[in-house]
């Protein structure tokens, strides 16, 4: 499977406009979507496990590799394409221990020195973040772009950025050499998901939009 961190979703059932998250999952793949991570805080073990199998089944029909955040169990049990993990949870060569090689291992930064961390420990790719001011996750500190570019340069890792990005400021990124945008609300909390996706996406490839 393909790995394009261009336009990375980031779930979060409480902003959905959908009637199920697999339904918004398969909209934001149709127009644009190449990664999609599952984000769940709220539901029991057997309600997550449940709910990633359903979105598994769209992600691999599409051939879109999916990523668990944080839940290294669920990620096992249902062979997801990858796990992302937080500076909170478990040590990165912890993970990979356990994973093994061959899963993709994603690892929020949010400095220079946590980035070189993560690249010495084994990480496939970096989040970096909060970029913007955000709602989705209110406990996330803000990166300064002069600390985005730093990190760019210690590392050739691939980079998605998170936090605040939209189709306002999704073309500021390309430019810096970043490989991806990991979006939530500017997608999944959108009335046409569809359009929010494609949207975004050409705004990170400077592509002008007839509509905006």
């Amino acid at each position: 499977m393909k790995v394009d961190y261009t336009l990375y979703l980031v779930t979060d059932r409480r902003l959905m406009r959908t009637q199920t998250l697999t339904e918004a999952v398969k909209q934001a793949i149709l127009d644009g979507c190449t990664m999609v991570q599952l984000r769940e805080k709220d539901s029991s073990s057997q309600a997550f496990f449940q709910q990633v199998q359903e979105v598994k089944r769209i992600t691999d029909q599409y051939q879109v590799p999916l990523i668990i955040n944080d839940r290294l169990d669920i990620a096992l049990a249902v062979g997801a394409f990858g796990i992302h993990i937080g500076q909170n949870d478990l040590p990165v060569p912890v993970v990979r221990q356990i994973i093994g090689k061959d899963m993709l291992l994603g690892v929020s930064v949010s400095s220079v020195e946590e980035a070189g961390q993560a690249m010495e420990d084994g990480a496939d790719y970096l989040g970096v973040g909060a970029m913007f001011t955000t709602g989705t996750k209110t406990d996330a500190g803000m990166v300064p772009m002069e600390e985005l570019i730093r990190i760019r340069r210690i590392t050739n890792l691939p980079i998605v950025v998170i936090g605040g990005i939209n189709r306002e400021n999704a073309g500021a990124f390309r430019p810096m050499g970043i490989d991806g945008l990991a979006v939530v609300s500017s997608i999944i909390g959108q009335p046409d998901i569809r359009k929010a996706a494609e949207e975004i996406k050409k705004a990170f490839y400077g592509e002008a939009d007839d509509e905006v």
